[in-house]
């Protein structure tokens, strides 16, 4: 025994997000991964609805309402499909760009959408004044 307790002894797989930042293949990367959800593999995927450090905090309060609410908008309540279409646009919602210039700390969030497939999706965790204001939300899907 090495001093863990059993329930640490857990296997973990890392991926990463693809250098092409489509969000369309990342999608289909958690498609891929589905089948594991069968069985009983957790899907996990880490990251913020706004990661914009140079605008981190009050600076970045506008930007982080607005995609925040467009986020919640277009993953709460909708089916698999209009998910899936909302994600692949995800830099036409309002203030993208400034909530999120470089697109890694989003993408999990794509596949974890994709290996949802139609499994609901609701609001797990939402604070509107992180870091001075900040807009973020944590989803869960089944």
């Amino acid at each position: 025994m090495d001093g863990r307790p059993d329930a640490a002894d857990i296997p973990v797989v890392q991926l990463s997000v693809l250098t092409s930042f489509d969000a369309a293949e990342h999608i289909a990367m958690g498609r891929l991964l589905a089948p594991l959800r069968e069985e009983g593999v957790l899907v996990l995927g880490s990251g913020l609805s706004y990661h914009n450090l140079r605008n981190f905090g009050v600076k970045g309060q506008a930007a982080s309402h607005a995609f925040d609410r467009w986020l919640r908008d277009r993953l709460s309540g909708v089916d698999g499909d209009q998910r899936a279409i909302a994600l692949e646009r995800w830099m036409d919602g309002p203030a993208a760009m400034q909530a999120h210039p470089r697109p890694e700390h989003l993408l999990p969030l794509h596949v974890i959408a994709g290996a949802a497939g139609a499994d609901p999706c609701s609001v797990q965790f939402h604070q509107d004044d992180f870091f001075g204001g900040l807009a973020v939300t944590s989803f869960r899907f089944g």
